[in-house]
């Protein structure tokens, strides 16, 4: 899959692009700096696991949480973790107990179809927990709102950054803010994030 890595996975028709590993995961997977070596580490939407897998492997000191609502994305991620011998992928709903409260890094193919609001308030409460000096990764299709997305992490307060662009797709690194309750983790952003749509 990947030059460094190589990893067979399961996938199937019910989940998020469950033909292929689709471009915007590739993307992501071929531009984005190694993660961090320890701490927790979030896949947020996670599928049939792609990007878990990956920072489970490149970061085998660490802890990896897959997010997702699909049932049947959980199940294939937790099978594809166990079939590669990656015992630190917790694959979990995002109401889960027990999902830490600071994350080191979040990567990313939102669910730009769930709407602005929905979407926005769901980054909030998870880029919210991300720990001084953590980034987040998010990988979005332009004409899904890639540039509009780039414009409310800016205008809620996180320093962001383009990290690549290529074939309709822009890979942003959210990164959080540096001052004590700015931006959207401030003290008024959500304890935890209320389960809602993350993948189809």
């Amino acid at each position: 899959m990947l030059p460094d890595l190589h990893l067979e996975l399961e996938t199937d028709s019910g989940v998020f692009s469950g033909a292929r590993l689709d471009p915007g995961t590739r993307l992501l997977l071929a531009t984005v700096p190694a993660p961090p070596q320890a701490g927790n580490l979030l896949d947020l939407g996670c599928g049939y696991g792609p990007l878990a897998l990956v920072l489970a492997a490149r970061s085998p000191g660490a802890e990896v949480w897959a997010v997702d609502v699909n049932q049947r994305a959980l199940g294939l991620c937790a099978a594809n973790a166990a079939r590669a011998g990656l015992g630190n992928v917790h694959c979990v709903t995002p109401d889960q107990q027990g999902l830490p409260g600071q994350l080191a890094a979040i990567w990313s193919n939102p669910p730009m179809r769930i709407g602005k609001q929905a979407l926005h308030s769901m980054l909030t409460g998870w880029l919210g927990r991300l720990a001084p000096g953590g980034s987040a990764y998010l990988v979005v299709q332009r004409h899904l709102g890639a540039d509009s997305l780039h414009r409310w992490l800016e205008e809620a307060g996180w320093p962001v950054t383009r990290v690549a662009a290529r074939t309709g797709y822009r890979v942003l690194r959210a990164d959080a803010p540096a001052a004590p309750g700015a931006g959207p983790a401030g003290p008024d952003a959500p304890a935890a994030p209320a389960a809602r749509p993350v993948a189809s």
